[in-house]
């Protein structure tokens, strides 16, 4: 007997002199393509349709196929095709039920793919028709908020899922989507959360719930009231927060072991041969080349869950217990794509692994830990635009965070002590410290290692200002609590004040090239007023006397920086151009720091003299400034405790808009023809009862 082979829609016999044949459902697809009701020639039609397997990449061609005209022919077979799908939604027999979604994502993506130029209402009036499009649409709304609540098919709710996010990223700019005004009207928002609350639910279909409510909060926001953003601001179950953020960390999770895999793997080959031989040349190239594709999908997601609830701040401290505890589920996860990390959920076998595999100990880990070391990652290099976009995205989280008042008290408890092994970029001038020998310490000074780490290692010709303006903003967002709540923090503070230092030095040292790009002035100034910060309230946060001796002893060291950055501004301010006055800023607040400068010079100067020592000691410096406090006078500072909230609208909106077009058009990517296919979920739904 002749083999039968199946390609695009047909049935072709292995004997050559037969006559390809077409497949019944393809026949049916030509049928809808006529300008006949196809419903007269068979009353069964609809019915019949929908018992039929989906063909998406015939559906899909034969709309994308059409010009204009020849659709708006049509028009009346595909409103009628489209209202038959939102009816078999509501029917007993499940492989009606996803057929009909298939169908839908398929007409949503034809139709927009012919209409791209046109606007969202013409295809609103291709699909559905403007006089039925309201009652079309809540019926649709309505059958898939039933099915994502129903107790019934998990593979139901992942296809439900998948229409939505077909549904949001059918345009590149959501916000010109018009579909989504009936989204809005009838919305799915109690659906998703109760997926996030549900363990079972969570553990399969958490990553696209995430996503898609991510990018709904992202529908015309500055515009007009987005109902998803209320909702989302006032949520206050533990259960819904709690599970929101467990696939949150799961993702980032999964982002840091398999860097931290391709990061061993690349150790034990052939560049680590390399530079056993030849010396430690290449490292920095080397390892630059250790590169996993970046997910600013859920990034996005934790944004505007930590920005808009309040509620949200308490699960980053959350430990996940039930992160090492879960067990792969039993029932089919048809529509998890095994593709890179940008925008796809973890697989089930990473969700069941033990929730952070880069710590000897999981049980003290939790959102914050997680998401601190994807920052360090993402943030190492800054080159490619998909690592800027998230390194900027981690920084304007960590900025909402050092801003909340109830995050500042967890970040800086004593009791909550933690290991928090940040990745750092291999440089030629020093170790790879030893993770074992990591302290534990309060989650505030893992903050304050990630920006210091920032701050040394992207001093470059192609300079990240803006990053950079944002770490120093972190920081003293952080000095600014420990001020007013007089938290004693045992930190490390001299790396970070050599940082600081340093920076400046490479501001002067690359003056003419970086002016003509920047203003450095607004960074000078930030350090500076840093520096401001610890002389004029330091007694009241650096944990011992002895810290803030060693602050004037920095200073006194590396004056020469200090006295170069004085000499550059105080020479831009006296010029008429485009510096003036920023310089000149610079010049009030370099003050204080001149004044310590020009008084324990001359003391350590007459010290050496009178002892007959050429150079001094650290200790016999140290003693010098102590004796010589009294003398010192210094000017107070206004506003050095104050700072400019954040605020999204004024200032981001632009790069949000940006960073939600390029999720979208990740996630519209990954809902290839693969993740929709029928092979799984027609074997749980083999029978028809």
């Amino acid at each position: 007997m002749a083999q039968t082979e199946k390609k695009g829609g047909l049935l072709r016999k292995s004997s050559a002199s037969k006559k390809p044949l077409k497949e019944k459902v393809v026949l049916m697809y030509d049928e809808i393509f006529t300008t006949e009701d196809p419903s007269k020639s068979n009353p069964r039609f609809w019915e019949e349709l929908f018992l039929m397997k989906v063909n998406l990449e015939y559906l899909e061609g034969k709309l994308e196929a059409l010009d204009g005209e020849e659709l708006m022919k049509i028009k009346d077979n595909i409103n009628c095709l489209f209202q038959h799908c939102i009816q078999a939604l509501g029917e007993e027999h499940p492989i009606r039920v996803v057929n009909a979604l298939q169908t839908l994502c398929a007409l949503i993506r034809g139709v927009h793919q012919k209409n791209k130029s046109t606007s969202g209402f013409d295809i609103i009036n291709m699909l559905v028709g403007f006089d039925k499009a309201e009652l079309c649409m809540k019926n649709l709304m309505e059958s898939l908020d039933s099915l994502l609540c129903a107790e019934g098919s998990e593979s139901l709710k992942s296809l439900c899922l998948k229409l939505l996010l077909c549904l949001v990223t059918v345009t590149d700019n959501i916000s010109q989507n018009t579909i989504l005004e009936y989204v809005m009207i009838n919305s799915i928002f109690e659906a998703i959360l109760q997926i996030l609350s549900s363990p079972l639910s969570r553990r399969e279909h958490g990553y696209d719930a995430v996503v898609l409510l991510a990018l709904l909060v992202n529908y015309r926001k500055y515009e007009s009231v987005n109902p998803y953003i209320v909702k989302l601001s006032i949520v206050d179950d533990e259960a819904t927060l709690n599970g929101m953020g467990l696939v949150i960390a799961q993702a980032l999770s999964e982002y840091n072991r398999q860097y931290k895999d391709k990061e061993e793997e690349h150790q034990t080959g052939f560049f680590s041969a390399l530079t056993n031989m030849v010396g430690s040349m290449f490292i920095a190239d080397a390892d630059e080349k250790i590169s996993v594709q970046t997910n600013e999908a859920i990034l996005l997601a934790l944004y505007e869950a930590v920005h808009l609830n309040r509620n949200f701040i308490t699960v980053l401290a959350q430990s996940h217990p039930e992160m090492g505890l879960m067990t792969t589920p039993t029932s089919p996860v048809p529509t998890t794509p095994v593709t890179p990390l940008g925008t796809t959920p973890p697989s089930s076998d990473v969700i069941s692994s033990a929730e952070l595999p880069l710590d000897a100990d999981v049980q003290t880990s939790n959102l914050l830990i997680t998401f601190l070391k994807y920052s360090s990652i993402v943030m190492q290099d800054t080159k490619d635009e998909h690592r800027l976009h998230s390194g900027k995205l981690c920084l304007i989280i960590l900025t909402c965070i050092a801003e909340d008042q109830y995050a500042n008290a967890f970040l800086h408890d004593d009791n909550m002590n933690f290991r928090v092994n940040l990745h750092r970029m291999p440089m030629r001038h020093r170790k790879k410290a030893a993770d074992k020998n990591l302290p534990c310490r309060p989650l505030v000074c893992a903050v304050l290692d990630l920006m210091v780490e920032f701050i040394v290692t992207h001093m470059m010709k192609e300079f990240p200002m803006d990053l950079y303006v944002r770490c120093i903003q972190i920081v003293h967002k952080l000095l600014c609590y420990q001020k007013k709540c007089r938290v004693r923090l045992h930190y490390t503070w001299r790396e970070l004040w050599s940082a600081l230092i340093n920076l400046l030095k490479f501001l002067m040292s690359n003056e003419t090239v970086l002016l003509a790009k920047h203003n450095i002035f607004t960074l000078a100034l930030m350090v500076v007023n840093l520096f401001n910060m610890f002389i004029t309230y330091g007694d009241t946060f650096l944990p011992t006397p002895s810290s803030y001796d060693e602050l004037y002893y920095e200073i006194i060291r590396m004056h020469q920086n200090f006295d170069n950055l004085y000499s550059m501004v105080l020479r831009l301010s006296t010029n008429a151009g485009q510096w003036k006055e920023p310089a000149s800023k610079v010049t009030h607040a370099l003050v204080n720091i001149r004044a310590i400068i020009n008084h324990f010079n001359p003391k350590i100067e007459s010290y050496a003299a009178v002892n007959h020592i050429s150079q001094l000691s650290e200790d016999q410096v140290l003693e010098v400034v102590r004796s010589n406090y009294d003398t010192l006078t210094l000017k107070l500072q206004d506003g050095l405790d104050q700072y400019e909230r954040y605020s999204e609208q004024h200032k981001e909106a632009a790069f949000f808009k940006e960073l939600v077009r390029s999720i979208s058009i990740n996630v519209r990517k990954n809902l290839a023809f693969n993740t929709l296919s029928q092979e799984l979920l027609l074997k749980e739904f083999s029978t028809i009862s």
